[in-house]
């Protein structure tokens, strides 16, 4: 029973560091990455599309995107998808391909997105600590209706905040190396 909650509760931390780890890809450093633009949505046919689905990205410098989308007609809504979105970025088209050149960051512009990063690292702690929760009622749930002993408890209670410390440390090392690449001139 408490093994059950341990075992469903270890599926689930995982999948909440995967989630900040992306959250962090989308962060613009120096250094081109097609995950910066990925997510961004342009309108395809009148629906929300992500760009990932519409066109190929590629990083062939490190301070250059290029987009090649699937159908020339898109390339302007690509473009206006890019220009709302909150990145800076000003993209140029030729119509085939359109190029993102990533200037390099100003120290303040880096100090801003270090604390973005920070904060976005303390939503991936408390999406953890959530997890940790939600296992700690179970267990008192199954304590309470006599389906574990106390000792059972102590034990799961025991094993569980070790398993949310070392996620919370993995979380901690992701934000440092972020911080430190955002930091890299």
């Amino acid at each position: 029973m408490a093994s059950d909650t341990l075992l469903n509760t270890e599926a689930k931390m995982p999948k909440a560091i995967e989630a900040l780890k992306r959250e962090l890809a989308t962060i613009r450093t120096g250094r081109a990455t097609p995950a910066l633009i990925e997510h961004i949505s342009a309108d395809a046919y009148g629906v929300p599309t992500p760009l990932n689905q519409l066109a190929s990205i590629s990083a062939p410098e490190p301070r250059l995107l290029l987009i090649q989308p699937w159908d020339r007609g898109l390339a302007g809504n690509i473009v206006k998808a890019i220009l709302k979105s909150d990145l800076g970025l000003n993209p140029s088209s030729d119509g085939n391909v359109i190029r993102l050149t990533i200037p390099p960051l100003t120290e303040e512009r880096r100090q801003e997105l270090v604390k973005v990063v920070r904060r976005r690292l303390e939503e991936g702690r408390v999406a953890l600590r959530n997890l940790r929760r939600e296992a700690m009622e179970e267990l008192r749930r199954l304590e309470k209706d006599k389906q574990i002993s106390q000792d059972e408890l102590l034990r799961a209670q025991e094993q569980l905040q070790k398993l949310t410390d070392s996620f919370i440390a993995d979380a901690e090392r992701i934000g440092r190396d972020k911080e430190t690449e955002l930091m890299e001139v």
